[in-house]
């Protein structure tokens, strides 16, 4: 009986198994079909996906040995949510310019088509993102480690100077083993939880972190090794630890590499305010830049810095060959070092053209304008705690900040340029203060300085020391040579008229004439600038009437001249003559809106005359507006601009009766006025009394008085051709630096909350358009906080709401700056007119009045003629001297 069942229980078993397999090969002859199809979709897929060379864009054959992309591999940690922000930013700005090639490495989920994107397999985004560096070290060994001399790990959220980086590899030996980063231990609080001995360090991976080719290859076999035994979450000191252990180097101890590798604690914040400092442009690479709008705003400085040096760079290079020229006995004229052998294009319209080495290569001296007589002589101003000028309408004033910064560059320049070698040495030279300096500005070569600088020398190796000293420094930054662009209607024409500048046809740029040597030759470049500026001139005239003759033209923008005024009927009769043939004649889109308060006597004749002039031209928009009260030209101006006569796509040009002005002056406010972005306040030129003699006495001066009779009545108007060009000279006016009171804005920006348009409260003349320039200032200074609004992430450019309209979760964007645009305007003359300061004025307004009326009495050269052959002022002169000595 026990055989038979332990046959049975065989057989049983057997029929189970036979079972089982029958089962399983069913399923597999079932399923073969599909599993064909999931293999060859795997091998679709597999064949679809790119190399590791096409990722980055390097050709196969192209090895250390045979190409100039092979300096350094820059391998750039980022997130999936950070594709489209940062690492696009990176990509866009310093990216493309790696001295080799770049890649972005992130979790193996992430998708970028139009980025250099290694998606790490069996990696996630979660921080610290420890697997991912290592796993980024070891794709690199993987698929480059013969095909770069360095290899560089990054962040999304770091710049990096690129020509600087390539400059500083190419001065290392990449044959040996290099870990170079920002040495680091940790902070306080992570002192004895990072597992290091007393003589290891880590790089800090924030500023970035670069190996050699031999330090990666020693690493990168043990890297499994490594991730199975990390000691604590920072990524950097396990990256740092497995090197120490593995390569046997520390990262590199060097002082100097927290300004190479900069990094800066601010945070969100960094680099949002003003990037020209020292740590910025000393560096090489910048972290951490947190939003990508700053990533694009660091690269234009940085775009910048670099034409800097470029232009420097080729400055040196003229130098050069005008020594060279001189050293072979070259003529000056000729072009060519050796026969034969061109050193620039013949053709100075050819686009190869670089420039004139006769003028360009001019060394620095001080002495290199001679004057030839006493009107020649180019005075100097002096610099101490204020601005001192001797030919200025305010001799004694504040340094303007423009002034401030081009001092502060230079000396920032200087300094680099004397310490460049100094810490190899052991010592260094530091800037404490600048005591005094001499400035002037020869507008044929450059500006000319001479500063007297405290300076500190520091010994610290050897003998240490450290000793204040004082050093002059004489400075010349040379001027390029003088071009000149002539476009008509947005063309730049092929050929030029012979007694100018020549055009050239390929570029936008006129070459001036080479056929003259020295001073004359220079000269000569001068005269055909003007003669190139005065038919440029005619040019913009000649077409101003074509259009408004023909109709037709490219689309302008509308001007509204806003007048206030308030009597004055016979200059108002002039200016409106002026605007009829200008205007109305010339231009033919030119509006004029008059705000005037209302006089008994003179009302009804100036209402003549805008309702005549309106029914000649009635397409043209001619209104007025009629006040009633005591004047206040702040009052009159907020009127205009409110009105329905303007429109908020005109451009509103506030003017004065008393101003003439052609159809250059109207170009230009249409060529300076920029919508949302910039205002125009021409500086004017303002006449001298026209009854003021050139000669010692004046009619009606007499030796015996100092006061001259006032006219009873304002002079009576001249005759003027408002066609012809005013006659620009220092004994018949003055360019007005200090009036504000011609504006032009377009309405829309005029009538922004923030800007707070124009002061009503003031009652007269004067101190409303100070107020108002104050307004335009302060918003631009509000306009700054833009960059705060982006850095605390309250704002994101990029995002298609912050165009929006603005909702409770978005905040709309901060205001936009409007830069003021000043510029002297020749063609818009201040005719002179008696003024009369009312002693019951505000204090400031009273001052101002008083300032303005002396200005226009006349030049300096006329006043001091007057004043040092005239007895009774010598004799007043000498009595206020001897009363201020005496008290």
């Amino acid at each position: 009986m026990g055989v038979v069942s332990m046959t049975q229980r065989k057989k049983i078993l057997y029929g189970i198994f036979g079972i089982i397999v029958g089962l399983c090969i069913g399923a597999l002859l079932r399923n073969y079909r599909t599993l064909e199809i999931v293999s060859m979709c795997n091998s679709m897929n597999s064949m679809k996906q790119k190399s590791a060379l096409e990722i980055i864009g390097l050709q196969p054959s192209e090895l250390p040995t045979n190409s100039q992309n092979t300096l350094v591999f820059v391998g750039v940690m980022t997130a999936k949510d950070f594709l489209q922000g940062r690492a696009r930013a990176v990509y866009e700005t310093w990216g493309k310019r790696v001295p080799g090639k770049i890649a972005f490495f992130s979790s193996q989920d992430s998708v970028a088509p139009d980025l250099p994107l290694v998606a790490l397999k069996g990696v996630d985004d979660r921080y610290p993102p420890q697997k991912k560096s290592f796993m980024m070290l070891h794709y690199m060994y993987v698929h480059f480690i013969d095909r770069f001399e360095w290899f560089a790990r990054a962040d999304d959220d770091v710049y990096i100077r690129t020509d600087r980086l390539e400059k500083f590899l190419r001065s290392i030996d990449s044959s040996k083993p290099q870990f170079i980063g920002q040495a680091g231990r940790g902070n306080s609080e992570d002192f004895g939880l990072l597992s290091l001995e007393f003589d290891e360090n880590f790089c800090m991976g924030g500023p970035g972190v670069i190996m050699s080719r031999e330090t990666l290859r020693r690493v990168a076999p043990h890297i499994p090794t490594c991730l199975k035994n990390l000691y604590s979450t920072h990524e950097d000191v396990e990256v740092g630890r497995c090197v120490q252990k593995f390569a046997g180097i520390p990262c590199t101890w060097n002082y100097e590499m927290q300004s190479i590798l900069h990094h800066n604690s601010s945070g969100t914040r960094a680099f949002s305010g003003i990037l020209k400092s020292k740590e910025v442009h000393s560096a090489i690479t910048l972290h951490p830049v947190k939003k990508p709008a700053f990533m694009y705003r660091l690269h234009a400085y940085m775009l910048g810095l670099q034409a800097q040096e470029l232009r420097q760079e080729s400055l040196l290079l003229h130098r050069d060959i005008a020594q060279m020229t001189e050293l072979l006995q070259i003529p000056r004229i000729n072009k060519n070092l050796a026969p034969g052998v061109p050193i620039f294009p013949e053709d100075e319209s050819s686009t190869d053209y670089l420039g004139d080495h006769n003028v360009l290569g001019a060394l620095p001296d001080l002495n290199r304008h001679r004057p030839r007589n006493l009107d020649e002589v180019v005075e100097w101003d002096f610099i101490a705690k204020s601005l001192y000028s001797g030919m200025h309408p305010n001799p004694k004033r504040r340094i303007e900040s423009s002034l401030k910064e081009g001092l502060t560059d230079v000396i920032r320049e200087i300094m680099e340029h004397i310490n460049n070698f100094s810490r190899q040495r052991g010592r260094v030279i530091e800037f404490r203060e600048l005591l005094y300096g001499y400035m002037r500005v020869n507008s044929l070569y450059g500006q000319d300085l001479i500063l007297d600088l405290l300076l500190v020398y520091k010994k610290y190796r050897g003998k240490k020391m450290t000793v204040p000293v004082r050093r002059h420094l004489y400075i010349q930054r040379s001027f390029t040579e003088i071009r000149v662009r002539e476009i008509v209607d947005g063309v730049v024409p092929s050929q030029a008229v012979t007694s100018g500048p020549r055009v050239s046809p390929n570029t936008d740029t006129t070459r001036p004439f080479t056929n003259a040597t020295g001073l004359d030759r220079i000269s000569h470049r001068v005269k055909s600038l003007f003669n190139g500026l005065e038919r440029l001139t005619d040019t913009l005239a000649s077409s101003g009437q074509q259009r408004s003759a023909s109709g037709a033209g490219r689309h302008r923008d509308r001007i509204v001249l806003v007048i206030p005024l308030s009597g004055r009927s016979e200059t108002f009769m002039r200016f409106l003559r002026n605007y009829e043939e200008v205007a109305l004649r010339q231009d033919g889109a030119t509006d004029l809106l008059v705000s005037m308060y209302v006089e008994p006597v003179e009302t009804p004749m100036i209402v003549a005359l805008l309702d005549n002039l309106r029914a000649r031209y009635p397409t043209a928009r001619i209104n007025y507006l009629q006040l009633y009260g005591n004047f206040s030209r702040g009052v009159a101006l907020d009127r205009a601009i409110k009105s329905p006569h303007c429109d908020p796509n005109d451009i509103l040009f506030l003017i004065d009766v008393d101003m003439v002005f052609t159809v250059e002056s109207l170009d230009r406010i249409r060529f300076n006025v920029i919508r949302h972005r910039q205002i125009y306040l021409p500086i004017v030129f303002s006449e001298y009394d026209p009854r003021a003699p050139s000669t010692i006495l004046a009619p009606g001066w007499t030796s015996a008085t100092t006061e001259r009779p006032k006219p009873a009545t304002e002079p009576a108007d001249r005759p003027r051709n408002f066609s012809v060009p005013y006659r620009i000279t220092n004994e018949n006016g003055y360019f007005r630096q200090f009036g504000y009171g011609l504006v032009g804005i377009y309405k829309a920006d005029l009538m922004r909350p923030d800007l707070k348009g124009f002061s009503t409260d003031i009652n007269g003349w004067g101190l409303e358009d100070v107020k108002f320039l104050e307004n335009v200032i302060a918003l631009n200074q509000r306009g700054n906080q833009r960059l705060q609004a982006i850095a605390d992430g309250r704002w994101d450019p990029f995002e298609p709401a912050a165009n929006g309209p603005a909702s409770s979760t978005v905040p709309p964007p901060p205001s936009e700056e409007l830069a003021i645009f000043r510029a002297p305007d020749p063609s818009l003359v201040h005719i002179f007119h008696p003024i009369h300061c009312d002693t019951s004025l505000d204090e400031a307004q009273y001052k101002m009045c008083l300032g303005t009326k002396a200005n226009t009495i006349g030049s300096y050269d006329m006043l001091h003629d007057r004043f040092i052959h005239s007895q009774p002022l010598l004799m007043f002169a000498r009595r206020q001297s001897q009363s201020r000595g005496g008290g």
